[in-house]
């Protein structure tokens, strides 16, 4: 019975392997008493035992209690696996424990719309093109991945569509992600980086993103810069939308004195004798001496009859430099002219102007050079005595210029005095947006009978070649008209507009004639 002993004394019972034993020892009315053994178990053992239990233990066979000891060794296998198992899943799990604390050490973005919020400075796509100061937080759409050194629990990728399964993965944009499916939305390649961009729902390197959204400046072709508030500041043309540093408006950078553009790097720009540039776009269709501005001006004196506004009186009509202007300007006595820079003048005084008698050409350094000039002396025989024009401007341009003019002239021989000058800057700005309107609208403006074919056939072709060019140039001018901010030239528009579209030009002049004013 010494085995009975050993068992008791080195295999631990479990109680399924008890309920074999009870099962074995309900077949018999004795119980089994508590044994001791001594310290050299497994020599002889000294059992003080009830000898009743021990005459009931040898009733039974030994089938029974081999079956009970094999039980209780399988449970005991059984155990030590499950305790294996245990310590892998604590292991796993303080891992992923200590990657969520490392998290926990990062400062996690807050969360706008589900998304985390923007940190570090990164410029947006979306910009404002308004004119002079555009300016954009460049504060936004950075964002910090948080990575995960383990997964648990099942997880897909919101780049492939398949199980992370136990590796690494980042968590962002409100999903889950291998580290090599989430990539840029430019490059496609991964983003690895500690931060990175978003516009829209895609994720963007930084530098990706600043490629694409970063404004350029359309004079240097550089990124524009950041203020000292890390705001993107930039100046934008109102009408042509071109988007430059503000540095561009103080380094000396030239604009065209017709469009307003400023000249990019990669340009080329006409230097006129005055110091003026011009674009070669206004330059292709520039009008730079006195007779050829002619036809043009026969163009115009035809639009006026169309109105029923001729003017019958011959006024001479010559293409000046700008200094022969402004010259010509301090001689005359009365007159409204727009500041800072006048391009037209009726003049109404004797006194002798220097005309452009031939066009100059472009010479080295892509300057004017070899124009010719002659004296020409005024005479008084009407209210008018010459109409002068600036040289060097587009024919449309040029044109608006002339119209413009002729209306100061028709007034001044049709007996309207004392017009205060936003009566008549305004009325006048009016018929030169009609003429332009009148060009625009028609899309092929002659330029008439001209006293040298060529030149006629020269001004056809290049009006051919340039319709759209031109178009848009007139629209332009148009909106010069229409956005002047001046008290006569722009408020004196916008209400003679006004009258002429409510009543028509003819009452709207008849009410000028006998109040002064525009009607109401």
């Amino acid at each position: 019975m010494q085995d009975y002993g050993f068992l008791y004394c080195h295999a631990p019972i479990t109680s399924c392997s008890m309920d074999w034993l009870n099962k074995i020892f309900k077949g018999s009315n004795y119980k089994i008493s508590e044994g001791k053994y001594s310290e050299n178990c497994g020599h002889d053992t000294d059992w003080k035992e009830n000898t009743d239990s021990l005459d009931a233990l040898s009733d039974f066979d030994d089938e029974d209690i081999d079956r009970a000891i094999a039980l209780s060794l399988s449970e005991e296998e059984q155990n030590k696996a499950k305790e294996i198992d245990t310590g892998s899943h604590l292991d796993e799990d303080e891992q992923l424990a200590r990657a969520l604390q490392e998290s926990m050490n990062i400062a996690s973005p807050p969360r706008e719309n589900g998304y985390p919020s923007s940190l570090g400075n990164d410029h947006p796509a979306v910009f404002d093109n308004g004119h002079s100061h555009a300016r954009e937080n460049g504060h936004r759409n950075i964002y910090q991945p948080i990575t995960f050194q383990y997964s648990s629990g099942f997880r897909i990728c919101a780049g492939c569509n398949t199980e992370i399964g136990h590796g690494r993965f980042l968590s962002c944009m409100g999903a889950v992600w291998h580290p090599e499916c989430f990539c840029c939305h430019a490059c496609n390649q991964p983003i690895s980086d500690y931060e990175f961009s978003m516009s829209g729902n895609y994720p963007y390197h930084k530098f990706c993103y600043k490629e694409h959204y970063h404004p350029k400046c359309d004079v240097c072709k550089q990124f524009i810069p950041t203020n000292i508030n890390g705001l993107i500041e930039y100046r934008a043309h109102p009408f042509w939308l071109q988007k430059y540093c503000p540095s561009h408006e103080i380094d000396g950078s030239p604009r065209c004195c017709s469009c307003e553009l400023v000249e990019p790097r990669d340009a080329r720009f006409v230097t006129l004798d005055d110091g003026r540039k011009l674009c070669l776009e206004c330059l292709d269709s520039a009008i730079m001496d006195t007779s050829e501005c002619q036809p043009l001006y026969l163009d115009i004196q035809e639009f006026y009859e169309g109105l029923n506004m001729k003017v019958e009186q011959q006024v001479p009509l010559l293409l000046v430099e700008r200094q022969a202007l402004n010259e010509a300007m301090e001689g005359e006595k009365g007159g409204h002219h727009h500041l800072p820079e006048t391009r037209g003048l009726c003049l109404s005084e004797e006194q002798t102007v220097s005309s452009i008698l031939r066009r100059p050409r472009i010479g080295s350094g892509n300057r004017v050079v070899d124009m010719r000039t002659e004296p020409y002396r005024l005479t008084r025989r009407c209210e008018v005595t010459a109409i002068l024009i600036l040289y060097g401007l587009p024919r449309l341009l040029t044109g608006s210029i002339l119209a413009h003019e002729m209306m100061h002239a028709w007034l001044r021989l049709k007996g309207y005095r004392g017009l205060s000058p936003e009566v008549e800057e305004g009325i006048c700005q009016v018929l030169a947006h009609m003429w332009l309107d009148s060009e625009i609208m028609s899309g092929s403006g002659s330029f008439g009978a001209s006293t040298s074919s060529a030149s006629s056939s020269s001004a056809t072709t290049k009006k051919g070649r340039r319709s759209q060019s031109e178009r848009k140039l007139g629209d332009f001018f148009k909106h010069q008209i229409e956005s002047d901010t001046s008290l006569a030239y722009g408020d004196g528009f916008r209400a003679g507009n006004r009258a002429v579209l409510q009543y028509g030009l003819r009452c709207t002049l008849e009410h000028v004639k006998y109040t002064g004013s525009f009607p109401i």
